[in-house]
């Protein structure tokens, strides 16, 4: 591949199979038809987070990365490209040190842990990823237990902390609350947020009483292009921070764990401890870093063009719009038609795919594969399909 044909490549992410064709995640993004908000032509995925690369897309961009000189091999997942895309999390998200762990279970995992000090407990949402997803792997390899706080909803308040802190110090063994984890936006709430003014609160109460904050931000960066944020903004008031590297970065897999220095320094024993230290990472972490430049400005783009098209969609009679409250970036789209496998399938003829209908209705996700179309294009494809 000669050095005209990779810039080519980089700039447009990918040569782009199917509807993972990827978006220009630098600088020449913006003058990229397939990256740029109201572009036209390109396929567009309606549903996750992420552009959904598939394997040959991945291959060819690790191919071309390599070619350019943008693949520098790690050691058991340390140096290298890890520790370039560390440097670069950290920077981001205003902590002195990241680590890079191979999935989200482990972070958010040694996060609890490190904090936890051995004889803690941690609260979390009873809703959230880390108490049902997790497999108790807190409980069962660490000996935390965790009380889980707000069922049915994204978040708990301020007087359940407190009421449950009150109990916990009535006990007649000492095991106090050392770790608050805090999940935004939350998987299980269909990318709800937190309340802010209850986490606020819920700092304060923290700092006050010496109780460590964790926050599984796997979402984080969308949460901060759609509050129009910093995502440092977020991670402040957080003593660790766990992030998902293939969730929208595009990663196979992988995961950032972000924090103190003193507390993550030397986290790589733990990690290896863990069977998770990978004799070579880089294949993660080299697709991680290619779309982290610019990417909360992208996706800012990607929602614009989202919240124009839903605007066209609703005054048509046949699309209603239920939205998620406090949501980011999924909401659900309700289609008056007589069959909505034919309505699918016109759709993906014209290059947008849907996901399948739940209840009558189907669940909207955005991602940057937006950008590669107009709001106004994708509504007239919408009223052409029905």
């Amino acid at each position: 591949m000669s050095s005209i044909d990779r810039r080519q490549f980089l700039e447009i992410g990918t040569l782009g199979v199917g509807y993972g064709l990827a978006t220009a995640p630098r600088a020449a993004y913006a003058q990229s038809g397939s990256g740029t908000a109201g572009g036209t032509g390109g396929n567009v995925r309606m549903s996750g987070d992420g552009l959904g690369l598939t394997p040959e897309e991945q291959a060819q961009l690790w191919s071309a990365l390599a070619a350019d000189g943008g693949i520098v091999r790690d050691s058991y997942s340390n140096g290298g490209a890890v520790e370039r895309l560390e440097n670069a999390f950290a920077e981001l998200l205003g902590k002195e040190r990241a680590v890079f762990m191979p999935t989200g279970t482990l972070a958010n995992h040694l996060a609890v842990r490190a904090l936890a000090g051995g004889d803690g407990r941690a609260i979390v949402q009873a809703d959230s990823h880390l108490y049902n997803d997790s497999g108790d792997c807190l409980q069962t390899l660490s000996n935390i237990t965790l009380i889980p706080l707000g069922a049915g909803r994204p978040d708990f308040t301020l007087e359940e902390v407190e009421a449950t802190l009150d109990r916990t110090a009535g006990g007649r063994v000492s095991r106090p609350v050392r770790v608050i984890s805090i999940e935004t936006p939350v998987r299980r709430h269909f990318g709800a947020t937190f309340d802010r003014r209850e986490l606020d609160r819920i700092a304060a109460l923290a700092r006050r009483e010496g109780i460590h904050l964790h926050l599984d931000g796997a979402r984080i960066f969308l949460q901060a292009a759609y509050e129009g944020r910093d995502v440092a903004h977020y991670a402040a008031p957080f003593d660790t921070v766990y992030v998902s590297l293939y969730k929208y970065f595009n990663a196979p897999s992988g995961a950032i764990l972000a924090g103190p220095r003193d507390l993550l320094d030397g986290m790589y024993h733990t990690r290896r401890m863990f069977g998770a230290g990978l004799p070579a990472a880089w294949p993660f972490a080299s697709i991680a870093h290619h779309y982290l430049p610019g990417f909360v400005d992208r996706y800012r783009q990607a929602a614009d063009v989202s919240e124009s098209w839903l605007a066209q969609l609703t005054r048509h009679d046949a699309f209603s719009v239920d939205r998620v409250p406090h949501g980011t970036n999924l909401s659900w789209l309700r289609v008056n038609t007589g069959d909505f496998s034919a309505f699918r399938r016109r759709l993906g003829d014209q290059g947008v795919a849907v996901g399948a209908p739940r209840n009558g209705r189907v669940l909207v996700g955005v991602n940057e594969t937006w950008n590669r179309r107009s709001a106004d294009e994708l509504a007239e494809l919408f009223v052409a399909s029905v």
